[in-house]
């Protein structure tokens, strides 16, 4: 593994020169461990490193060698540099041993530097994370905590207790959480009980670090596993709450839909829609969360019928309010949330298309109203979709088809990616001798409407309408 990085062999050469050890260590490991068992042989991009060596003295080490350097983390021990091999940029992270304390309040290490490379690996938050591989000449492989077997078996532990491990740091419970998603791993039940238990302790994480890691789960191929356990754990009552709130109690004689195990399939098959789509490209954190919260109004606008049926009516106005809520709490970006929120608050008009009756006025406004978020409705009307009788997916499908299809006909006769009246402010101003001000918001507003309504006019017939309009107004 070391050896197909002449960047490491290089490295491991300077240090031991100079009579230091150095590790490639942590996810690093891991990750070319994987690629290996399933017949590659890759190295990962961004290289950890861990050394008995001060940060100072690494600097020095790495004087003349690496193309930069940088000390952003040496409180904490750690020496970044980049080092070019053949034109391509290598990222390296290397850190002094440590043997940290953690105040079990901030979450704040108490930084010690370690003597010894296990003293380094005890402290990581799972086994298949505490391997060590020596860059020296003798490529010893050091995997105190049965690292290895735990990842061969798919199996995730903590190097030490996990109560102990999450006390120090709560993040890990939420990384146990992705790594379910990311690596296929199932924690072992020491790992579920003590997530379970001391789920309450993420209060103590900033919203932007319970951000990150959330958004890394449900940005893998097959996250539902791992939000399954984030829910069972009680670790989404505390960050997530409107998701653990799907799970409504459901009796025999007000029967309805599953909406948690609903919420999760709406998930899996966004992803699908997504993975097909030849212009999809990244995995799609906005589609991804529209997909797992598009249903959570659902519980605050549940009714009890007559005959023993449950409304959930206005949910998606609900829905798109408590989205904005929560990611805002989580610090997600302004223009994700608004994004989620739309689609959520969208998600149920296509319903109203029944077997294809919508006028060409409402099609424009579905269009409209979406905007640059179309294929990502596209996705999640098509996604929401999970009956199992087979006829009724069959229709649904197919008058979906149509709605498409009628998309691209108008689309064909018009711009309907950008509708806009057919006079601007400054026909506006002329027409009805107006100044700039609100008068003239309004009459755009009006020819928008209108535009919408009855697609695209002669400048005459705009010109007569808003006429007609403005007197209405005097």
């Amino acid at each position: 593994m070391v050896d197909l990085s002449p960047v490491l062999t290089e490295l491991g050469e300077r240090f031991s020169a100079a009579g230091f050890e150095a590790h490639l260590v942590g996810g690093s490991v891991r990750d070319a461990l994987l690629s290996a068992e399933s017949g590659g042989r890759q190295v990962p991009g961004d290289l950890d490193v861990t050394t008995d060596a001060r940060p100072e003295q690494v600097l020095e080490l790495l004087r003349g060698w690496a193309g930069s350097t940088w000390n952003t983390g040496i409180e904490f021990g750690t020496v970044g540099a980049e080092v070019h091999h053949q034109g391509t940029p290598v990222r390296l992270e290397i850190t002094t041993f440590r043997a940290d304390r953690y105040d079990r309040e901030s979450r704040n290490p108490q930084v010690a530097w370690g003597e010894s490379l296990v003293d380094d690996l005890i402290r990581r938050d799972f086994t298949v994370n505490a391997m060590a591989v020596s860059l020296g000449p003798d490529r010893t492989v050091t995997d105190p905590f049965g690292g290895l077997g735990d990842l061969l078996a798919r199996r995730l532990r903590t190097p030490g207790s996990a109560v102990d491990s999450f006390a120090d740091d709560p993040l890990r419970m939420l990384r146990a959480v992705r790594f379910v998603a990311q690596l296929g791993l199932t924690p072992v039940d020491e790992v579920v009980e003590a997530m379970t238990a001391m789920s309450g302790e993420l209060a103590r994480i900033t919203p932007e670090r319970v951000q990150v890691e959330l958004s890394k789960t449900l940005l893998q191929d097959s996250p539902r596993a791992a939000l399954e356990l984030f829910v069972a754990t009680g670790l989404a009552d505390v960050v997530l709450p409107e998701l653990s709130a799907l799970r409504m109690e459901i009796d025999e004689h007000h029967q309805h839909k599953d909406v948690y195990h609903h919420s999760l399939t709406v998930l899996d098959q966004a992803i699908v829609l997504e993975k097909a789509d030849p212009d999809g490209g990244s995995p799609d954190l906005v589609l991804r969360l529209a997909a797992l919260l598009h249903d959570i109004g659902k519980p605050a606008t549940r009714r009890h019928e007559p005959g023993g049926r449950v409304s959930f009516h206005h949910h998606e106005v609900v829905g798109a309010k408590l989205v904005k809520k929560r990611l805002t709490a989580l610090r997600y970006p302004k223009d994700v949330i608004e994004a989620v929120a739309r689609l959520t608050f969208l998600h149920l008009r296509f319903h109203g298309y029944g077997r294809g009756e919508w006028t060409d006025s409402a099609v424009r406004r579905y269009v409209t109203d979406a905007g640059d978020l179309l294929p990502r409705l596209h996705k999640l009307v098509r996604s929401d979709s999970t009956t199992r009788n087979r006829k009724r997916a069959a229709a649904l499908s197919a008058t979906y088809d149509s709605l498409e299809r009628r998309i691209a006909e108008l689309s064909e006769l018009e711009n309907l990616a950008r509708v806009r009246p057919d006079l601007d402010g400054n026909a506006i101003m002329e027409l009805l001798g107006l100044q700039p001000g609100p008068d003239v918001g309004a009459a755009w507003r009006f020819l928008k409407e209108l535009r919408l309504e009855r697609g695209p006019l002669p400048r005459e017939d705009a010109e007569a309408a808003l006429l007609d309009w403005w007197r209405t107004r005097a």
